[in-house]
């Protein structure tokens, strides 16, 4: 197995410059560095990651903690993640929780004993005050704590926008597919501002939450067909996701309803799955990039001694589609 000293002596250099283009450090020429590179390659060389971190303090790792790793907008959310941990010279060790307190406990323990250098959690079994992870810095996407960092979309606002919107279409009585029964998410601020907005307008509504399986499972099709089965009149539906918006079209459509001639639909999200359906689904954007981009712009504050805010929440938009266009 080659070593840092058979690198040298290939690229004619010292074992210092080779640690030192390895690492980053100091001013080294290209045409040096291209050498050192080029010995590892021939070498097949692989620095010892563990080694580096524990003398430089840092891993250069960053732990992503997800309850869906299949779910359209945890996948957008990872793959931004990973192109904005890239950009700062970090790797990203991806966990699926499976939305499990168990699992999720797991992979913060593998976290830390890993030496990560952040850990952005977007799943929240877990009770935070059973969270140690001693210096290591943890951003939670979920729900806020004191204390901790945090990042998420103005779900409160974006209730509002998509509520508004379907009023303004012209729907009496609205239904809204919302979070799951006795868990507490980010979705139930969506759900306390689409009952505020038909309140103030004197809109008859429904809301339907799922339980825990269907969460996991990301099936929604029997909820949906069963509730536009029992509630007669509906002309409108906010959709707390696009992928629960993509299953409303699929049970209209059998159900012989007419999107948006019959009802209006409304998700939330703004994933690719949103464009890819007949009609297209008019939803709330997330700004998905910019919460990626800031969810790692806080753990690398750490090691840079930036001041930064300890919990933001960044506004949401409305994207008209066909879904609720008038005809």
């Amino acid at each position: 197995m080659a070593t840092i000293v058979d690198v040298a002596k290939l690229a004619g250099v010292t074992p210092t410059t080779v640690s030192r283009v390895i690492n980053n450090r100091g001013y080294i020429s290209e045409k040096t560095k291209s050498k050192v590179h080029e010995a590892m390659d021939q070498l097949s060389y692989q620095p010892n990651e563990i080694a580096r971190s524990l003398t430089k303090q840092r891993s250069n790792t960053i732990g992503v903690i997800v309850p869906h790793i299949s779910h359209p907008y945890f996948s957008k959310l990872i793959s931004n993640l990973e192109n904005e941990a890239a950009k700062k010279d970090y790797k990203i060790i991806l966990c699926n929780s499976k939305d499990t307190a168990t699992k999720e406990k797991k992979y913060l323990d593998m976290c830390k004993s890993n030496r990560v250098d952040g850990i952005i959690l977007c799943s929240g079994n877990v009770e935070y005050n059973m969270i140690n992870t001693g210096n290591i810095p943890i951003v939670l996407e979920k729900n806020f704590e004191k204390g901790k960092l945090g990042i998420q979309c103005d779900n409160y606002q974006g209730g509002c926008l998509a509520t508004e919107h379907l009023i303004k279409c012209g729907c009496k009585r609205i239904v809204h597919f919302s979070g799951v029964i006795d868990e507490e998410m980010p979705a139930d601020n969506r759900e306390k501002a689409f009952i505020d907005i038909c309140n103030k307008n004197n809109v008859e509504y429904f809301i339907k939450k799922f339980d825990i399986n269907a969460y996991n499972e990301m099936n929604y099709y029997e909820y949906i067909k069963n509730t536009l089965s029992e509630i007669d009149g509906v002309d409108g539906i906010f959709a707390s996701s696009d992928l629960i918006a993509a299953q409303v079209i699929q049970v209209c459509y059998e159900l012989n309803i007419k999107i948006p001639k019959d009802i209006k639909l409304v998700g939330f999200d703004d994933v690719e799955i949103s464009q890819l359906t007949t009609p297209t689904i008019t939803t709330i954007q997330q700004p998905i990039k910019e919460m990626a981009k800031l969810a790692i712009h806080l753990i690398d504050a750490k090691y840079t001694n930036t001041e930064i805010l300890e919990q933001t929440i960044l506004p949401v938009d409305l994207v008209v589609r066909r879904s609720t266009s008038v005809e």
